[in-house]
């Protein structure tokens, strides 16, 4: 079959939240062409293959793209998230794309779009739909997004064997389910563990009749410390400077954990178990008291097969039945690839350059790629900000988010950038509140640059310790 071509300044692989947040600000920062290609038929990556429940874990507010608002802006009144901002639903957020391309990229008559294709290794890009092939050529850069490409129960099936007869569900499956259970079943102890666990409450299921599989247990934020709107702006610089008082008088690694946990800044299901993973999800308070009331919780290891009549495991087996519903919840989430530069020549690999950011980094390093032209500046101001597996990288991302924010706070046009990006909104709203002289506010200013040098010492030397004597932190230090 005969090759097509297509050349533009930029290929973006990947039309996921990183894929569009990069397309958008190239778009709107540059007169560049762009040709988006992804093997979905819609933008917006996983979320068009998340389960039907899924919701953001913050704030719709600053997710997305710089051009165009997600939501209303809206403080949840009812449910969970009742009293914080909204959080948008998979729906929504899917919706969303489809407007951002509609509107605003393609309009732009420089976008090419083109859905349902795989791109190989080569550079031709592949039609799911009829074996089309067309070769892409990039005038300046491939952006290669595929690297937060999520990991779902309905793209990635069960890492273990399930018998014939077994009811084992993904959790979309179990929205479809229409048959009595005995009871659920849910392997997993990650944020689609969660929301699942949260369904099946709403749905009026007994608690007791739940059994959840937790092979590890989780540190989660708090989502009420992570609130970039003008009506929470008092608390979430209170929570930034309890963060650093907390690192600034922590005696140890586990001592640092304690106090973050009692000044409400990460929180776990059971204050019984040590956590060993964390991952940046996000829980409401009220959200983790309906968890916790799921108490038959089972921490045997990992899940190696379901049978008819049980569950083996590494370190044990649990009894189950035919007439239970097993739900899938163990997909990989956001895959943890190597550390490397961001920009490599002819190649932009986006990673994270703020903390838990994956939207704000992709249009940051869109903006770098934009406004700048020595390749050694662009990597110095977006060193990658690993994605976190274990506790001790919450100290990793910190010092590394700190790091990259030294480098940006000297330069007034990325701090005019800042102030201007939805994806950022802490600068703008930081700056609107230290303008109205509230003395509150003044406290709270005295009160941050007290307590952030110390703070950032100490957690340099709390992971220096880490590093060089693992045994310190247990089994935090990953």
């Amino acid at each position: 079959m005969s090759e097509h071509m297509f050349e533009a300044d930029y290929v973006i692989v990947g039309a996921g939240a990183v894929g569009m947040a990069m397309a958008d600000a190239l778009t709107a920062e540059t007169a560049a062409k762009v040709v988006i290609v992804d093997r979905r038929a819609q933008p917006g990556g996983h979320w068009n293959d998340a389960y039907p429940f899924v919701r953001l874990h913050g704030p719709s507010v600053t997710y997305g793209v710089n051009s165009m608002p997600l939501g209303s802006g809206r403080i949840d009144e009812v449910g969970l998230n009742a009293g914080l901002n909204e959080l948008a639903s998979g729906a929504e957020i899917c919706a969303y794309y489809d407007r951002v391309m509609q509107e605003r990229l393609l309009p732009s008559g420089r976008v090419t779009w083109l859905p349902l294709h795989d791109v190989d290794e080569g550079g031709v890009a592949i039609s799911l739909v009829n074996g089309q092939r067309r070769r892409l050529v990039a005038r300046r850069r491939w952006v290669d997004a595929t690297q937060a490409d999520t990991q779902v129960p309905a793209t990635h099936g069960p890492r273990f064997a399930v018998a014939d007869g077994v009811n084992c569900l993904t959790p979309t499956e179990l929205t479809q389910w229409r048959q009595p259970a005995e009871g659920h079943v849910i392997v997993g102890g990650g944020k689609t563990a969660m929301d699942t666990a949260l369904w099946l409450l709403e749905h009026g299921v007994d608690p007791d009749a739940i059994t959840w599989i937790r092979p590890r247990e989780a540190w989660l934020l708090n989502r009420a410390n992570v609130q970039p709107t003008a009506t929470f702006a008092h608390q979430t610089l209170a929570a930034s400077i309890a963060e650093f008082e907390a690192a600034r008088d922590a005696t140890s690694l586990p001592d640092l954990f304690v106090r973050l946990e009692a000044a409400r800044l990460l929180q776990r299901m059971d204050p019984s178990v040590q956590p060993t993973m964390y991952r940046c999800a996000v829980v409401s308070e009220a959200e983790l008291a309906q968890l916790r009331r799921i108490k038959n919780v089972v921490r045997m290891g990992h899940v190696r097969a379901i049978e008819i009549d049980r569950i083996v495991l590494d370190h044990g087996e649990i009894a189950t039945s035919a007439r239970h519903v097993h739900v899938h919840c163990s997909a990989g989430g956001l895959p943890r690839g190597p550390v490397q530069a961001v920009f490599q020549g002819q190649r932009i690999v986006p990673q994270y350059v703020r903390r838990c950011s994956p939207a704000f980094s992709a249009a940051f390093i869109a903006h770098l790629e934009a406004t700048l032209d020595d390749e050694h500046e662009k990597n110095a101001l977006c060193e990658p900000v690993l994605v976190p597996q274990v506790p001790i990288d919450w100290l990793r991302m910190h010092l590394q988010t700190a790091k990259n924010q030294q480098r940006w706070s000297p330069r007034p046009e990325l701090q005019d950038w800042f102030r201007r990006s939805r994806l950022e909104a802490y600068t703008d709203l930081f700056e609107r509140m230290q303008s109205q002289a509230d003395p509150a506010w003044g406290a709270l200013q005295s009160k941050l640059r007290q307590a952030r040098g110390p703070g950032y010492e100490r957690m340099a030397e709390l992971l220096r310790t880490a590093v060089t004597s693992p045994s310190a932190g247990t089994a935090m230090a990953g």
